[in-house]
């Protein structure tokens, strides 16, 4: 079904076209209504999906970089190709819940990952940010985790901002292995 097609219920239009294409993304539904999501939820360890990934293979679980206390994943389902999560590993909620030494890795795998991501994609400016609780945006706001989204000059063109549909030229795996790369060690 395309955007041109129209719905009719016994003969009167209940929708009408509205000219935009579709870009069908099926594996994101999971995501959208929550099917992928633990028996027990995200609040416990066991079921949040940022506790059991460094435990994970690389290609399996996107981690790009680890550290003492914090690591950098990309992020299952980016605003932008490239976008990093750096998590810390202990599970905690509140950004007032870290330790000093937690707070001081966090900022600095920030950095770092700025620096990575303009070295390989040459970002021309970025969105950090943490949504603390669900109703500030947090899709897991059992496990902190700051956003580092690269942004370039045009990047809300046409496509999303017209055709509504966001372009990720490269493979989630592709960008985690040239991240990893490139990371410092």
């Amino acid at each position: 079904m395309t955007g041109a097609e129209r719905h009719f219920d016994g003969g009167t239009e209940t929708g009408s076209a509205d000219g935009l294409e579709r870009l069908w993304t099926p594996h994101r539904m999971t995501y959208i209504s929550g099917e992928d999501r633990p028996e027990g939820g995200y609040e416990k360890p066991t079921g949040c999906p940022f506790c059991l990934a460094p435990g994970l293979p690389p290609e399996q679980s996107l981690v790009v970089a680890r550290g003492e206390r914090v690591y950098a994943v990309l992020n299952l389902y980016p605003y932008n190709p490239g976008h990093l999560l750096v998590c810390p590993y202990r599970h905690v909620a509140d950004y007032t819940e870290l330790d000093p030494d937690e707070t001081i890795e966090l900022g600095v795998f920030t950095q770092t990952a700025m620096r990575v991501v303009r070295k390989v994609s040459n970002a021309h400016g970025f969105n950090l940010g943490m949504n603390q609780g669900g109703v500030a945006g947090a899709g897991i706001a059992a496990h902190l985790h700051q956003h580092v989204v690269p942004r370039w000059g045009g990047d809300a063109n046409f496509m999303p901002v017209i055709g509504r549909t966001k372009v990720l030229p490269q493979l989630l795996t592709d960008t985690r292995d040239l991240f990893a790369q490139a990371w410092p060690s």
